[in-house]
This record gives C-alpha cells, structure tokens and sequence, in this order.
C-alpha cells in the first residue's frame, strides 16, 4: 500500500454522512423555495392579465376649518382586452394612493362587452350627465378613431375597429362614464331575439 494512500476513518465516514444530510436539507429547502418562485410567477401572470391606464389626476383643494386641505382625484381605467372594462376614482392626500383607489374601484365597477370580431355589434349613444359619445362599428383595420378617456376605454375593454365622437361635454370623466354606458348597452342579435321572444331567422327577416 502507498504512503499517499489514507484510510477512511469512522470521523470520515460521520463527517461524508454530515455533509450528505446537509445536501439533503438544502435540496429540499431549493423544491420549497422553487415552489414559492413558481406561486408567485402564477400570480403575477393573473395580475398581469389586467391593464391599467390613468385619465385624469387632478388636485382638490377642500376648505376646512383653519384653512385649506389639498387632496388628489385620480381616474383609471382597468381593463383585460377580452370584452371586461371598469372605471374608478380615487381620492388621497398623495397621487399614488389615489391611483391605487382608483384601481380598487374600476375592478369593482367591470362590465362586460359585447364584440363582433374585433368591432361592436352596432351603433349606440352613451350619455353621462352633460356628455354624450357616438361609438360607430368599423370595417377590420380602422383601429379606433377616437380620442382622450374614450379611446382609453375602448383599447382596454378589446375593441380594435370602431368610430367615436363625442358631442357633448368634454370632461374626462363624464366622457369615460358615457362611453361605459355606451358599451354596456350593446346587445347582440341573439340576446336581441331572446329578448323579443323570437328566433334570430325572424327577427332577419
């Protein structure tokens, strides 16, 4: 036997047995900790499924007794793309929190679009206190041919063909909440013929 050759000692053997158990221990603490990772990957793809887009941030200024108290007025809009938008205001004493009311709120608020392709079933007015928005089906490719709170709304409830004008006033919010009633007005030809009590053939004809 060489000089350079050692036996393997019984504290050898407990220490190799040691480090084996170490390596066990961390192998399962890297799966517990690779699950973690994996829930939490799966909950932000189910955040990331909603957008998010601001309207309006405005200063409020509220008179109080001993003076002037200045707060934050945030409009959002949350939408998925798939045919589900909502509408929120939010009021805080700093912008952020008032954004995040106002997240809060627009998915408390969803409705649910009725889309033809990537267009809308037909022609509708929304009306919301002195405002007032023409929404108008368009032929594929037109994109939305709208502007300000309404195109907004329409990119975040899917729509990707349609006509828009407003016609009355031009606030933000009263815009916003038109084109919301707008768009939860829309019926299809089915839900129409439902509604009627006849088939979808008759009401064609």
């Amino acid at each position: 036997m060489n000089k350079e050759d050692k036996l393997s000692t019984p504290d050898d053997a407990g220490s190799e047995a040691g480090r084996g158990g170490e390596g066990q221990r961390r192998g399962r603490r890297g799966q517990r900790g690779d699950g973690r990772r994996k829930d939490e990957d799966r909950s932000q793809r189910v955040e990331s499924e909603w957008e998010e887009k601001i309207i309006q941030v405005r200063r409020v200024t509220k008179v109080v007794k001993g003076g002037k108290k200045l707060s934050f007025r945030a409009v959002v809009a949350v939408g998925n793309g798939k045919g589900q938008v909502g509408i929120g205001v939010g009021k805080a004493a700093e912008v952020i929190g008032a954004i995040q009311k106002g997240v809060v709120d627009a998915k408390k608020s969803l409705i649910n679009v009725n889309l033809v392709g990537t267009t809308l079933p037909h022609q509708v007015v929304g009306k919301q206190g002195s405002s007032r928005i023409m929404l108008k089906p368009a032929a594929k490719g037109t994109g939305i041919i709208a502007g300000g709170a309404a195109r907004a709304i329409l990119e975040l409830s899917g729509v990707g063909d349609v006509l828009a004008k407003s016609l009355g006033s031009r606030a933000p919010l009263n815009v916003a909440r038109a084109t919301i009633d707008g768009l939860g007005s829309m019926r299809t030809f089915e839900e129409a013929a439902r509604l009627r009590g006849i088939t979808l053939r008759q009401m064609l004809a």
